[in-house]
């Protein structure tokens, strides 16, 4: 059973919002409009306007300094502090994680969380009179057997160093362990297929594990199906204390963040692992540490969105989040049964147990990497809430996220729908 917290120690998120995700270039707006369209859902979601806002924390990876402060504006002048942060690709949870520290704090009671991103068609570095902050990470990969130079020359270095670390980290963990490449195109195939019911996806459509192993290699075994599309688009949520939460009646809306861990690079980054270089020993003890935070275990979660950059770091997350043993994620994949919910429509799950990306992940939604964070957020607030349409997970009850940005944090968050009556047991107890 988790530990109680006291009424101070809890912090909700009781309204969520996100843009569609769309390819970069291809829609007309630019970020404040992202932005506005977002934050207004949350709003309108949690049932306030933006002068109930004591906060705001903005997330943004490419944009010039107070961005945060011009796309808020669009929701109003208030005066309130904005604080901008930027994490790379889990910079919006990195968001999320701020407000409920503020929240936390007392010093604020509702703070939101706004993330955005307009993007180019891929990774970029604006700076290069200065060291790249990933620098250390993308030599220690020549230094621990990569192979140097482009792996395409059509790619820019970044996007095309980032796809060379997962490939080599799927590489290794299929030497170690005797994971496949088609259980890392199942997972894609997995993914394709809960987007079909994802209005904010910004790729919609089932693709037959034929079409993903056939799609063009990118750098083996990652094929162009395995991986996440750069998009443009925003996400948000409304994070608030228990007493501004029942204050304004939200109880019904009211989803408790109940562990939340960062957890930047550790000297296993720089050792010997390409896997550990892509992030999975972070993973694994934020994940970890959330569990024992929580009170509760692997087995007490019901749905998942992880970092998908990848397919096969999906793969590694399964590990990692302790859904199962080191080097037994492809039997989990393996292990996929598709399941008809209430609402009419499939989900998949694995394990017998667990529901992976029902929102189709970043592979199919799309990964504005300053939005990822909180559109994961927002995913399993409709999941826990029962509001998930055909992509529901019927009896959703905790759910956990992971996010991760190179250079590097993991970030990984657990949520419970607010249940009054459990609060109202608990006190009786006490």
């Amino acid at each position: 059973m988790a530990e109680t917290r006291k009424a101070t120690d809890q912090v909700f998120v009781v309204g969520v919002g996100m843009t569609k995700f769309e390819k970069p270039l291809t829609k007309k707006w630019d970020y404040p409009d992202m932005a506005r369209e977002a934050g207004t859902a949350a709003l309108n979601d949690a049932g306030i306007s933006y002068q109930d806002v004591e906060a705001v924390v903005a997330s943004y990876c490419y944009g010039e300094p107070t961005s945060g402060q011009r796309a808020v504006y669009e929701l109003g002048l208030t005066g309130v502090p904005v604080f901008n942060t930027n994490n790379n690709c889990s910079s919006a949870s990195s968001a999320l994680m701020l407000a409920r520290l503020l929240v936390l704090s007392g010093q604020y009671r509702c703070v939101l969380a706004l993330g955005f991103e307009k993007m180019e068609r891929g990774l970029s570095e604006r700076y290069n009179d200065r060291i790249s902050p990933v620098k250390r990470h993308m030599d220690h990969m020549v230094t621990i057997g990569a192979a140097p130079g482009l792996i395409n020359p059509q790619l820019n270095t970044m996007t095309s160093d980032v796809i060379k670390l997962f490939a080599y980290a799927a590489q290794e963990h299929s030497e170690k362990y005797g994971s496949t490449f088609e259980q890392c195109a199942k997972i894609s195939h997995k993914n394709h297929k809960h987007s079909i019911h994802n209005p904010n996806a910004c790729l919609r459509r089932e693709i037959p594990l034929k079409g993903i192993t056939h799609s063009k290699m990118i750098c083996k075994p990652i094929t162009l199906a395995m991986s996440a599309p750069t998009a443009d688009g925003s996400a948000a949520a409304v994070v608030c204390s228990r007493e501004f939460m029942e204050s304004n009646g939200m109880q019904n809306k009211a989803v408790e963040i109940i562990a939340q861990q960062m957890v930047t690079d550790l000297p296993s980054s720089f050792d010997q692992s390409f896997l550990d270089l892509a992030g999975v020993a972070m993973a694994r003890k934020a994940a970890a540490d959330c569990y024992r935070s929580a009170g509760l275990s692997p087995s007490d979660v019901n749905v998942l969105e992880v970092h998908d950059c990848f397919s096969c770091n999906e793969l590694f997350m399964y590990e990692a989040m302790g859904l199962c043993p080191q080097g037994r994620g492809g039997e989990l994949i393996d292990s996929a049964e598709w399941i008809s919910n209430k609402n009419g429509g499939e989900v998949c799950r694995i394990g017998g147990r667990w529901v992976v990306n029902p929102s189709g992940g970043l592979e199919s939604k799309g990964h504005p990497i300053g939005a990822t964070g909180l559109a994961q957020c927002a995913e399993l607030n409709w999941q826990l809430r029962d509001e998930a349409g055909k992509r529901q997970v019927d009896g959703a009850s905790i759910a956990l996220q992971h996010n991760f940005g190179i250079g590097g944090a993991a970030v990984v968050t657990m949520y419970r729908k607010y249940k009054p009556q459990l609060r109202q047991q608990l006190h009786a107890k006490l």
